[in-house]
């Protein structure tokens, strides 16, 4: 009903007021001037055309990884292996890169893709067979797997992938027909936002539009009931974990194709565990997903410059994101009282 929607916006407005008060609180107990914060957070992200960019560069993975995620949750998969789902597609397009240096880009920049969706795709896949079949919690096995990938990530940049020019543990540099193109001259913002868009069009298709999107959700709601109607659960939680680890493995192709050209330690500052909060945020919907993910990103790197302009800690950030997800969570219950009182008054 309206007035439900109308309690709805009411119910998130309020969050997101009550996270800009946490933070000028937080500002405040630094001790730092609350304006000069301010102001360099907002430059941060709307000072130039390289601030308004540089949301869009972190939100790119954001947004495939909290698709990933989402897909996953649909189908009651509950992924929390996209971090390591992402390193395998970026070991992927490192491995084919320094394979095939002399393909042309519209060849080469495909078949990563889709190597990287392939590998992320494997590495969800497993923990996903050992859910449907062995009855295995995903949650353990999806946490284990991260950690075996960055295991795998460290090994290969001493041994096959390490350049031995370089006394660090990196990959040489990739050839330029691996690479995405920049988008806007002068910033860091690349195409791998285009795929991520693309991405989610296809992904809304499938969940909504297809009779397989329609039986990963009837999985996720209700395998009972599935059961009872012929409908394999293990059959559609082995695809939707597949689909989901592919989406983070296209994360982990568009970081090293868009931003790094080359294989290190720590390409990702956690963000398949920030996946978990954008499908949340993002209420499991695909443009849901893509509005969550420039919403953190905003938050992650006007933070950092507000660290820079002002010296206030940039893990105010992720202060802020728990208390929201936490408000968010408790949504219903927190304002519910208020929006029963209105309908009463109303």
């Amino acid at each position: 009903s309206m007035k439900n929607k109308a309690g709805d916006l009411i119910s998130y407005l309020m969050i997101v007021l009550a996270g800009i008060i946490l933070m000028i609180l937080l500002i405040g107990i630094t001790g730092n001037s609350i304006s000069d914060a301010l102001s360099g957070f907002i430059r941060g992200i709307a000072g130039s055309s390289y601030s308004v960019a540089e949301v869009f560069v972190k939100a790119t993975p954001l947004i495939l990884t909290g698709l990933g995620v989402s897909v996953a949750f649909k189908s009651g998969f509950v992924n929390i292996g996209a971090e390591g789902q992402l390193y395998m597609g970026a070991v992927t397009i490192t491995a084919l890169a320094l394979a095939f240096p002399n393909l042309p880009k519209g060849i080469l920049m495909p078949l990563c893709l889709l190597g990287g969706f392939l590998a992320g795709g494997v590495w969800s896949l497993i923990p996903g067979i050992l859910k449907a079949k062995m009855g295995i919690s995903e949650v353990i096995n999806t946490i284990m797997f991260n950690y075996i990938a960055l295991g795998i990530v460290g090994i290969l940049l001493q041994t096959v992938l390490k350049d031995p020019n370089n006394y660090f543990p990196v990959s040489a540099t990739l050839t330029d027909s691996a690479g995405l193109s920049i988008l806007i001259p002068g910033t860091r913002l690349h195409s791998g936002i285009l795929i991520a868009v693309i991405c989610a069009i296809l992904i809304d298709i499938l969940i909504f539009k297809t009779s397989l999107g329609f039986r990963l959700r009837a999985v996720g709601m209700n395998p009972r009931a599935c059961l009872c109607s012929g409908i394999s659960v293990g059959k559609h939680i082995v695809i939707s974990s597949m689909i989901s680890g592919g989406l983070a493995g296209i994360a982990g192709v568009c970081e090293i194709a868009g931003l790094h050209h080359k294989l290190i330690e720590g390409i990702s500052p956690g963000y398949g565990y920030l996946a978990i909060i954008v499908a949340l945020l993002g209420g499991n919907n695909p443009f849901g997903v893509i509005l969550a993910a420039i919403g953190i990103a905003t938050l992650q790197v006007g933070s950092l410059s507000m660290q820079r302009a002002a010296n206030v800690p940039s893990a105010i950030s992720s202060i802020i994101l728990g208390a929201i997800v936490l408000m968010l969570m408790a949504r219903k219950t927190i304002f519910k009282k208020l929006i029963d009182k209105k309908e009463e008054q109303g």
